[in-house]
């Protein structure tokens, strides 16, 4: 039996909170009981340039840090999608923040749901900043890399203080768009309900 290891990648630009994202995954990760490698990037620019965030989860320890294709990616613009796209696992799972992803490669399509994570941050809350925990929570409950009560505590743990139970209200908010677990491994399990009021999870469909 194969051993277990999954590569996620996180993506968008600055200001939306990639990277306080991947740390969140890779800590839930390891109160998971996995061996976690996270790391992450940034552009010429902090706030508007690119960021990307990495986490490789497995059973095992980690002999290679670097993630060439992810089994999940989370991309939350169009430059993210343009560019790792691509590198995407032939049998990945694609999430995309769909205010911001218009054009998704036809070679993908079949591979790719989301939602305007950042529409029903500021619509719910009226704070777009925690799009990345909605997504998060999209992202978690679509795929089961880590699990819902690992994702909890790490977001406890690590968001700022004072702002813990807003995220956590993001993370469910999410987790609520995703009913229906994926795999990271195979074919998506069928069309998702569409969300109450003006957010509506998409799901493509190349055909």
């Amino acid at each position: 039996m194969e051993p277990y290891r999954r590569e996620i990648r996180i993506a968008g630009f600055g200001g939306q909170g990639v990277v306080l994202a991947g740390i969140v995954l890779a800590r839930a990760g390891m109160l998971d009981g996995r061996q976690v490698v996270q790391n992450q990037s940034y552009g010429a620019e902090a706030r508007g340039g690119g960021a990307r965030a990495e986490v490789i989860l497995a059973d095992g320890p980690i002999l290679y840090t670097d993630v060439l294709h992810p089994d999940v990616m989370l991309v939350m613009s169009q430059l993210a999608c343009n560019k790792y796209g691509q590198d995407l696992a032939t049998d990945g799972q694609l999430i995309i923040e769909t205010e911001l992803v218009s054009d998704v490669p036809i070679a993908l399509q079949d591979r790719a749901s989301g939602a305007p994570f950042t529409q029903m941050a500021q619509d719910t809350f009226e704070r777009a900043i925690v799009a990345n925990m909605v997504a998060l929570g999209y992202c978690v409950g679509r795929t089961e890399v880590v699990t819902r009560e690992s994702l909890i505590r790490a977001v406890e743990e690590l968001v700022p203080a004072g702002t813990a139970e807003l995220n956590l209200a993001a993370v469910a908010a999410g987790w609520e768009l995703a009913p229906v677990p994926g795999l990271v491994h195979g074919s998506m399990s069928g069309p998702l309900p569409p969300l109450a009021g003006s957010a509506s999870v998409v799901e493509l469909d190349a055909s």
